[in-house]
């Protein structure tokens, strides 16, 4: 079944770079984009015939028509080729030219859609010459554009409206004409204009105040794939965490973020000394509003991040530490198609719990690596049970969304991989190996075989007796989970599983011994509260539990979440409020498919599950929709 990518995706020629008239500065990278050796099944470009090295986007942003317009200059990679393949999604292609200035009108074609996978969007087919060097695309975007979402200012909890895009996996299309692969990598530079009250940033240099005429510009001098580019519009404010290192929010939300994620410069700290210097320039982070699909995004030099990490208390902030860690595994050596993801999250999942432990200890890192475990066998299960071929770590996502690969699959079993390398060659010999690939494979794509044959050349280097320990066929093209797979060990979650074993016996809530407990305990102890035969805790129990530790009314998300898969499944009828204010007011898909999903398993719940996505579909970004749309069927509101 599964589509074998045989060839590693290495960089192979050196060219010099341009980028906005200039020559490149000594950090800058002056690699050529990737000449595939095989294709990307998730797009129509054609990067072994040619390949774009730079991207210029000048845009105007309309709020009240929400569209993008304007014009994307794609400067090209010595070639030989006659023609050029890009990928559009719902764009509207108004004139093609070639050349710098485009003073020559270019014959293009845009391919048929295929109804059976609306995500590919169409292909973009313009007529050049080997002479060719740029060509100058003038272009409106969709109101219905699957990367962005349009905030009215009562959605963005503003005075004013907020745009913000989501480029991964294949979105980057329905906004950018581009080779939307990851196995093409380009610099970019942008203007942008927007409303005067509103500040624009990107996944580039950005600025830190708003302009005089709503005008700002931006420079990307190292190489990215498509799925990093990224915008964002509103009206933002700037903090500084550190020299190089700096949050933006709204206004209301500006200092609560400062103060929660001012250990972001023991992180880069802690993520340089792992696996050396951090090639991007700055590390700032964007806090979005609630709709935000995901837990955060590692666009190059400006995370974007959900405000569900604000917990007020720090205990959140390893979603930081995860995208830090994307600097170097995904932004720095990234997976070559989406059939390799695990590339891109495993190894990052991996370096984010040993940032972790540098900043904040081993056992803090041991709870969030125990509690991840849990919620990988719950993926496997939901993804069909340990046999299923999802679960293997290289995918076969030939004909479907790459979105169905982005699961705890990629995530917690590609980390656990290492973690078991670690363990059998030694932390020491393991930490060399992973600073050497990631300085040889450095604004490289690379696939799994790539990677297998750079760890035999590097690390195995022909010991029978190691591979056989590492079993890497049996982890990377195996289903489910092997048995030899690590188990973290958490010494204060033994204080947790006693209190759950008190509660079973009959003692009160009240009388549990909790002091001092943090997030991930009471995580902990809430996933603990069903017991081994699957049956929802009692009414009575949850009753006392709420009015002992108020979890109805918490203020963390993550600690929500885990209540109210609790409630859903016994009934407990006095959160359902609260549970309906909370799918209302967040987007982020790491909560809303498992409440969702909860909710469904009963025509009550099912009922109460339609009624409350009526309400809240139309806030919720394309991402999410389409996950909850599965679960739920098409809806009044457009789905």
């Amino acid at each position: 079944m599964r589509e074998t990518l045989s060839s590693l995706f290495f960089l192979s020629t050196l060219a010099v770079m341009v980028a906005c008239g200039r020559a490149p500065k000594a950090e800058e990278s002056t690699v050529a984009p990737a000449a595939a050796t095989a294709r990307d099944p998730h797009s129509f470009a054609r990067p072994d015939e040619v390949a774009v090295d730079h991207l210029a986007l000048d845009l105007t942003v309309d709020f009240e028509k929400q569209t993008l317009a304007g014009t994307a200059l794609l400067r090209l990679a010595e070639h030989h080729a006659n023609r050029l393949l890009l990928d559009t999604r719902d764009l509207e292609i108004r004139s093609v030219k070639l050349g710098e200035t485009g003073d020559t009108e270019a014959k293009f074609t845009l391919g048929a859609a295929d109804a059976s996978k609306p995500f590919l969007g169409r292909s973009l087919e313009i007529a050049i010459t080997p002479e060719v060097r740029a060509v100058r695309i003038d272009y409106t975007t969709s109101p219905q554009a699957a990367a962005l979402q349009w905030l009215t200012p009562a959605q963005a909890g503003s005075d004013q409206p907020f745009l913000f895009t989501q480029s991964q996996a294949v979105l980057a299309r329905s906004w950018v004409p581009c080779q939307d692969t990851p196995a093409v990598r380009m610099t970019y530079d942008a203007k942008i204009k927007a409303p005067t009250n509103l500040l624009a940033v990107m996944s580039a240099e950005n600025p830190t105040a708003k302009t005089a005429d709503g005008v700002d510009t931006f420079r990307m001098p190292q190489r990215i794939p498509s799925d990093l580019l990224a915008l964002a519009v509103g009206d933002l404010a700037f903090r500084p965490l550190g020299p190089t290192s700096g949050v933006y929010a709204l206004p209301t939300v500006v200092e609560k973020a400062a103060w929660e994620l001012a250990d972001t410069p023991k992180m880069i700290a802690a993520a340089e000394a792992l696996y050396g210097p951090y090639a991007w320039g700055r590390y700032d982070l964007l806090i979005l509003p609630a709709s935000y699909p995901f837990g955060g995004m590692e666009n190059p030099r400006l995370t974007f991040a959900t405000p569900t990490i604000l917990a007020g208390d720090r205990s959140l902030v390893s979603l930081v530490a995860h995208e830090l860690a994307h600097s170097w595994s995904g932004n720095l050596v990234t997976n070559a198609t989406w059939n390799d993801f695990w590339l891109n999250e495993g190894f990052t999942t991996y370096f984010e719990r040993r940032i972790v432990e540098a900043v904040y200890g081993r056992d803090f890192e041991e709870m969030e690596a125990t509690l991840a475990v849990g919620d990988l066998h719950e993926d496997i299960e939901r993804l069909g049970g340990p046999e299923h071929p999802d679960t293997r770590l290289r995918l076969d996502l030939a004909g479907r969304d790459p979105d169905d690969g982005m699961n705890d699959v990629a995530y917690e079993k590609g980390s656990l991989l290492l973690r078991s390398i670690e363990e059998t060659v030694g932390r020491e010999k393991w930490d060399a190996y992973l600073r050497g690939y990631f300085d040889r494979h450095k604004f490289q794509s690379i696939d799994t075989d790539g990677f297998l044959a750079d760890l035999r050349q590097e690390l195995i280097r022909g010991d029978a007796a190691l591979e056989q320990k590492l079993a890497l066929a049996a982890w990377i093209d195996g289903p489910g989970l092997p048995a030899s797979a690590p188990k973290p060990q958490s010494d204060a979650f033994v204080r947790v599983d006693t209190a759950l074993a008190a509660l079973a016996q009959g003692k009160a809530p009240a009388a549990l011994d909790t002091k001092g407990w943090n997030t991930q305990m009471w995580l902990r102890f809430l996933h603990g509260l069903t017991d081994a035969s699957g049956e929802p805790t009692s009414i009575p129990t949850l009753t006392a539990l709420d009015q002992t530790f108020r979890f109805t009314s918490s203020g963390n998300a993550e600690i929500l979440c885990a209540w109210f898969e609790q409630t859903i499944r016994a009934g407990y009828h006095p959160a359902d409020a609260a549970l309906e204010q909370f799918l209302t007011s967040i987007g982020r898909r790491k909560f809303l498919r498992p409440l969702y999903a909860e909710l469904v398993k009963t025509p009550e719940g099912l009922a109460q599950a339609k009624k409350i996505y009526e309400k809240a579909r139309p806030t919720y970004h394309s991402v999410s929709q389409n996950t909850i749309d599965a679960m739920l069927g098409p809806t009044s509101s457009g789905g």
